[in-house]
């Protein structure tokens, strides 16, 4: 078992007929997620990977065709909020936006939008969500992890890649890893997978790996404080980052003395949380 996606999701790609689609959906359907259909505007009828996956003009067509209940979108950003649009009106309960640089003010009508209509958004501008052995929707690698009983939620895209695969290296599974992405404005936030792993009787330990830029973090840890019985290691990343400089994602910035490192790994350590200096330290600290 796991959170937000399991064996039995039925998952729709937005973007299916691009370059970025298409690969990613051949690594999906390579690590048994049931892909159900694609969406293509004006490639409606045509089928992708050898005839097994039909493409659609419209979500809504879609989902009334082969009953898909998760979309991941794989489209351009001046396209990307258009595409979160249609996969709400269509009905569909989690969406994950894989796509990077939609501008703030697109991104804030999209989050109000969707809250309205109940829909789990995953990102933009994140890696996706992987189930250990069971589904993945995004561009994790399948190959870096192994089911087990660690949940993972990050801010940052290729450092979940290294936690995961340092997880691994140690005999140590996930159960279900969410990249929420490092944008200013996201769908899902730390406490929200925070409050999911708590509640889920396969995830024993947790692993939040964070970045400097906002508040995010120090908002995580007043909630594990109070709210989270699990054990929580954590990992900051960008400790040497300069004031005012962005690094990596566009929520990594250091504006106005707030949203150090320091900072965060304060807020962590005041409230228990072991805090790895690199991400190889992490499996070490969940044993302890």
């Amino acid at each position: 078992m796991s959170i937000l996606i399991n064996k039995n999701t039925r998952l729709l790609v937005q973007g299916i007929t691009g370059r970025e689609g298409l690969f990613h959906t051949q690594q999906m359907v390579a690590y048994n997620t049931h892909v159900v259909a694609g969406v293509s505007l004006g490639h409606g009828g045509e089928w992708v990977l050898g005839d097994k996956i039909p493409v659609f003009d419209s979500v809504k067509l879609a989902c009334e065709t082969t009953g898909a209940n998760a979309s991941v979108i794989f489209v351009p950003a001046r396209n990307a909020p258009d595409a979160m649009f249609e996969a709400a009106d269509a009905g569909i309960p989690l969406v994950v936006c894989i796509t990077e640089r939609i501008p703030v003010l697109d991104m804030m009508r999209v989050r109000e939008y969707l809250d309205q209509k109940k829909v789990r958004l995953i990102g933009p501008n994140c890696p996706g969500i992987i189930t250990a052995g069971e589904c993945k929707v995004g561009i994790i690698p399948g190959n870096i992890t192994m089911p087990g009983n660690v949940g993972v939620v990050s801010r940052s895209g290729t450092l979940t890649y290294e936690v995961l695969y340092a997880l691994q290296k140690k005999g140590l599974g996930t159960s279900t890893c969410v990249g929420i992405g490092g944008d200013p404005i996201n769908g899902t936030s730390f406490i929200d997978v925070l409050e999911m792993f708590e509640a889920d009787p396969y995830t024993d330990k947790i692993v939040m790996i964070g970045e400097i830029g906002g508040n995010d973090e120090e908002k995580a840890a007043d909630f594990m404080a109070n709210h989270v019985t699990k054990p929580v290691v954590g990992f900051i990343a960008g400790l040497t980052a300069p004031a005012g400089k962005r690094m990596g994602h566009a929520g990594a910035i250091i504006e106005g003395g707030t949203g150090t490192a320091e900072d965060k790994i304060k807020a962590f350590e005041s409230v228990g949380i072991r805090v790895a200096h690199h991400p190889e330290e992490i499996p070490d600290l969940l044993g302890k």
